[in-house]
């Protein structure tokens, strides 16, 4: 089967920045382990892959991160004392997460950037489409509600629409194009999109532009909203890309020389991402969450 018609069963999950702006308490606990609600950050993405049909996640930490580790592990101590004291519902619980995909883990060696990240997932991912989903990022659903897989059934559909990769896109204001990755390109279908450029951070004079199907243009632009699917060919791309600012591996440069050799779809995000890399944005997903 090629990667233009084989299902999505394989996700990546990037969990091994330092969260500076998290700090101190990003010192001993990762910020993807921060809690929205009784769960983590992390727990609703992994849901999020799962609901899709991913069955095999992999997630990329780095040192000091062993607690995702543990929390993607079976307990059997635990569920055994809690089974002995009646909580039989927790136990159940502990076991589910653990056994609901299989999950592998592998270390970043050093902070180069999320292409760097992704970079590390190419020998398990192999000869096959793979969902990215940032672990920083939750998206909900129009009830509020987390772990929706729309996002990325909407881009498996793109995929298997044109065999080439597609990303979650969404539009932002023109104040605050230059903190993301931005898309160019013509809406094909409704919220469907043919992108021809793509650039990290650019200023807002700078910045492509998508043209709607009513031939209009948004005062803004559109940038990445967290949930990719790659075709493999994204790993050649990868390793060809220089470092830049910070010594960093750019995602976006790779996506761009990607985009140029086979296509790439832009999907307009089916709910709301919510940004949890910032105190600001955990407050409002726990907002959210505990409003329901």
């Amino acid at each position: 089967m090629t990667s233009a018609t084989a299902p999505l069963r394989k996700a990546v999950l990037p969990a091994a920045g330092f969260g500076t702006r998290f700090l101190p308490i990003t010192k001993s606990i990762p910020k993807e382990m921060l809690p929205v609600g009784d769960k983590p950050v992390i727990h609703y993405v992994v849901a999020e892959a799962v609901a899709a049909g991913c069955t095999d996640i992999l997630i990329v930490v780095s040192r000091d991160k062993g607690s995702i580790v543990d929390y993607f592990d079976r307990a059997p101590d635990l569920e055994r004392r809690l089974r002995a004291s009646g909580k039989d519902e927790a136990a159940d619980e502990i076991v589910r997460i653990a056994t609901q995909a299989r999950f592998h883990f592998i270390r970043q060696p050093e902070m180069k950037g999320l292409g760097d990240a992704v970079l590390q997932a190419r020998d398990h991912v192999g000869d096959e489409p793979f969902a990215l989903l940032l672990a920083d990022t939750m998206i909900v659903d129009a009830n509020g509600r987390p772990g929706s897989p729309a996002a990325l059934d909407a881009l498996s559909v793109a995929h298997a629409d044109t065999g080439a990769s597609a990303v979650a896109i969404e539009p932002v204001p023109a104040d605050r194009i230059s903190r993301y990755g931005v898309v160019g390109g013509t809406e094909c279908a409704p919220g469907r999109f043919a992108l021809d450029r793509m650039v990290e951070k650019p200023a807002p004079a700078d910045a492509p532009a998508v043209r709607r199907l009513d031939g209009t243009r948004d005062p803004g632009g559109w940038a990445f909203a967290a949930r990719y699917l790659f075709t493999p060919g994204i790993f050649e791309h990868l390793a060809r890309t220089p470092p830049g600012k910070n010594n960093e591996i750019q995602l976006t440069d790779a996506m761009a020389a990607l985009l140029a050799e086979e296509g790439f779809s832009g999907c307009r995000l089916p709910g709301e991402r919510l940004d949890i890399g910032n105190p600001a944005g955990l407050l409002e997903a726990n907002r959210r969450v505990l409003s329901l």
